[in-house]
């Protein structure tokens, strides 16, 4: 069974192929390009900080849910340049085992 982060990038992608930005919500995204899409992505990472800090269950359940809209406008923007979730998972891997101030140094180098 693909799990669901799989079938959403298959979708992601079907609705970039198609190229009709009337006939999704996704394909509008694509068609505004990166700086559309990241727009959206900046305006959901501050909806789930925003989530984040409130109380209770109530709270965890908005946040999950913002997290997914984070994740959604995140996959979109990744399609928009050509980059894989393997991709992503690839570079997650080469880090791994690795400090995050070892990591940063490397990236600055």
């Amino acid at each position: 069974m693909p799990r669901p982060i799989d079938q959403l990038e298959a979708t992601i992608a079907e609705r970039k192929a198609g190229g009709d930005e009337t006939s999704s919500y996704t394909a509008k995204l694509l068609a505004g390009g990166v700086a559309k899409i990241g727009e959206k992505v900046i305006e959901e990472a501050a909806e789930v900080v925003e989530a984040a800090g409130e109380p209770g269950e109530a709270g965890r359940q908005h946040t999950i849910a913002e997290a997914g809209d984070v994740v959604y406008h995140l996959m979109v923007l990744l399609s928009a340049r050509d980059i894989a979730l393997t991709d992503v998972e690839a570079e997650l891997a080469r880090r791994f085992g690795m400090s995050g101030l070892e990591e940063r140094a490397s990236r600055s180098t």
